[in-house]
């Protein structure tokens, strides 16, 4: 997979759009594995084992493909996405999750391509044309309706929301960060060390996870291992793919399709059935983000002369 966002070729945007629907499935996918994993293993000790074993898997991956340390001007993205998205955001989503149910988190959390549009917009010079806006309205408003219809009533506090907040602003400020650092390193360069430095910031909670690994199930931490891997290593390196060849608006706009995709996973895999509410939150999500991705068609120009095709002559009669 060629990491050069500016090479020409028909294939790019077929490769880019490939990338964005991994990373949106295993993004989808780690929110069944956390629970199973999240009951055995505590928020900080969750996010550094996961952060350790990506980290792990990128840097195989990094040495074999001999990449190389990224371009000092790609060092202030990574770090400060490192710290942010991979480090800030896990441990307090985690932990938010704790404190209130699915729903509200979901429903705070989708928050976060709001915030990218708006920083992006702001920090980045993102376009907001109104297509992305109509589809960043009709995704939200589906994922209201999913983390309403998912909301267990009960259980939530001040502080978890407060969380779930946090980690939407730190995922938002991680995305901005890393796009300027993919003008000049590569995805898997700045995956890689946004990783590692993400897990450099959790170790505080290494005592706690050599505590929970030894007495969490084998289950729980085969599920946090697959979150290293897939979900981290693997999403992550596809999303930087993607992110360098379009705008982190847009980027953003596409995570809506998360929801829609954990509430299909939650009823294949965990047998929850989703009510009518539900289903019809994650398809306008779905829609969403095919209003937010697609393009207006092109018109010629007021005034342009509109070449008409020759009518064909009539074959002459016998």
């Amino acid at each position: 997979m060629n990491d050069s966002p500016s090479r020409p070729g028909h294939r790019a945007p077929w490769q880019a759009a490939g990338a964005v629907t991994v990373t949106v499935v295993l993004w989808a996918s780690a929110f069944v594995s956390i629970r199973s994993a999240g009951a055995a293993y505590s928020p900080g000790a969750l996010a550094l084992g996961r952060l350790l074993t990506g980290a792990l898997a990128l840097g195989v991956l990094w040495a074999v493909r001999r990449e190389g340390l990224p371009p000092r001007a790609a060092w202030r993205g990574i770090a400060v996405s490192g710290v942010l998205w991979f480090g800030v955001y896990m441990v307090v989503l985690n932990w938010g999750e704790q404190q209130v149910d699915a729903g509200t988190a979901a429903l705070v959390v989708n928050i976060g391509p709001i915030l990218i549009a708006l920083l992006g917009s702001r920090l980045l010079g993102d376009a907001m044309p109104p297509r992305l806006l109509a589809g960043m309205a009709v995704s939200f408003a589906g994922a209201v309706a999913v983390g309403l219809s998912m909301s267990g009533g009960g259980g939530s506090s001040v502080l978890g929301v407060v969380l779930c907040l946090l980690a939407a602003g730190a995922y938002a400020g991680g995305v901005v960060a890393q796009k300027p650092a993919l003008a000049t390193a590569s995805a898997l360069q700045v995956t890689t060390f946004g990783c590692l430095i993400g897990a450099v910031a959790c170790l505080p909670f290494a005592g706690r996870l050599v505590q929970d690994a030894a007495d969490a199930p084998v289950t729980a931490t085969l599920n946090m291992v697959y979150l290293g891997v897939f979900p981290t290593a693997l999403a992550f390196t596809t999303w930087a793919y993607a992110l360098a060849r379009t705008t982190a608006s847009r980027m953003g706009a596409t995570t809506y399709a998360v929801p829609a995709l954990v509430v299909l996973m939650s009823w294949l895999f965990l047998g929850e059935v989703p009510g009518l509410v539900t289903l019809g939150g994650g398809v306008l999500c779905l829609a969403g983000v095919a209003v937010s991705r697609s393009r207006p068609r092109l018109s010629p120009p007021r005034g342009a002369a509109v070449v008409r095709p020759e009518p064909e002559p009539e074959p002459a009669s016998d």
